[in-house]
C-alpha cells in the first residue's frame, strides 16, 4: 500500500534517476533512497543510482484483488539507459496483469511518446494503461503535447510540485489533473491563483480534478482542501474498467 492518495499502491521494477528539470530538484524519491546508501543489504544500498530489478517484474501478476498502481513511484520508465527490452517486459506484465489499473507517469515524454508509437503502432495502448506526465511550470508544458501525441487511451497529468503558473494549458485529450505542492525541508511555495486557475480550466473543459496537496515541511503540512473543498475526481474509465 501507499500514502499517495491518487492510487492504491506503488511497483517498481526499476529504482533511481537523474534530474532532468527543477521540479526534481528536490525529488523524494532520492531523498529517500540517498538514506539507505552503503547500507549493507538495504535495496537501496546504490541509493539513488539507476537499477534494474528483474525480480519484480512478475509482481501484479501474484496481486489477485484489482489495484490501481503507481508504476516507477522510485524511478522514471523512460530514462534513456533503461534498455527497451526491459521496458517491454514492464509492459508484457501490464498487459497480462488487465485486472489492475497501472499509472505510468514520466517527464520523458518524447520518450514514452516514441516507445507507445513503436509498441503500438497501429492501435494504442490498452485503457488500463493510463499515461501521464510530470509538469511543474509554463517550461515544462511542452510535456503536454507529446503526451496528446501518443498513441495513449487514458492519458492525465501530474501537476506535481507546480512551481509557477502554466498558462492557458491545452487539455484535449486529457483525461485528468493531479495538483500538488512541494514537501520537504525545502519546499518551494505554491501560490493559489495557479491552482485556481487549473482548478477553473478543468471544470470548463470537463477534465477530472484531482487536488493532493499544498505541501510544505511535510506533504500534510498544508492539507489538501481548495476553498474548504477536497477535490478527488477521478477518470471515467477507473470506473468502467
Amino acid at each position: 500500500m501507499t500514502k499517495i492518495e491518487w492510487t492504491d499502491t506503488t511497483w517498481n521494477p526499476v529504482t533511481g534517476c537523474t534530474e532532468i528539470s527543477r521540479g526534481c530538484d528536490y525529488c523524494y524519491a532520492k531523498l529517500l533512497s540517498e538514506r539507505f546508501r552503503d547500507t549493507p543489504g538495504h535495496p537501496f544500498e546504490n541509493g539513488f543510482d539507476l537499477t534494474l530489478r528483474p525480480e519484480r517484474l512478475q509482481q501484479p501478476l501474484s496481486w489477485k484483488k484489482p489495484r490501481m498502481i503507481f508504476v516507477n513511484s522510485m524511478s522514471d520508465l523512460f530514462h534513456k539507459e533503461i534498455p527497451v527490452e526491459f521496458i517491454d517486459r514492464v509492459f508484457d506484465t501490464m498487459e497480462a496483469a488487465d485486472r489492475h489499473i497501472f499509472q505510468v507517469l514520466t517527464k520523458r515524454s518524447s520518450l514514452m511518446k516514441r516507445y507507445l508509437e513503436r509498441r503500438y503502432p497501429r492501435s494504442r495502448a490498452p485503457r488500463h494503461i493510463w499515461c501521464g506526465v510530470s509538469v511543474e511550470d509554463l517550461a515544462a508544458t511542452t510535456r503536454i503535447r507529446h503526451l496528446r501525441e501518443a498513441p495513449a487511451t487514458v492519458r492525465f497529468l501530474s501537476i506535481e510540485p507546480l512551481l509557477g503558473p502554466v498558462g492557458e494549458i491545452d487539455l484535449k485529450g486529457i483525461a485528468w489533473v493531479i495538483i500538488g505542492g512541494e514537501s520537504g525541508p525545502k519546499a518551494r511555495p505554491m501560490d493559489r491563483r495557479w491552482v485556481i486557475d487549473i482548478r477553473d480550466l478543468c471544470q470548463r473543459e470537463n477534465v477530472a480534478f484531482f487536488f493532493k496537496q499544498w505541501g510544505g515541511r511535510t506533504p500534510k503540512a498544508g492539507g489538501r482542501t481548495l476553498d474548504g473543498v477536497e477535490h478527488n475526481a477521478m477518470p471515467l474509465a477507473a470506473f468502467k474498467h
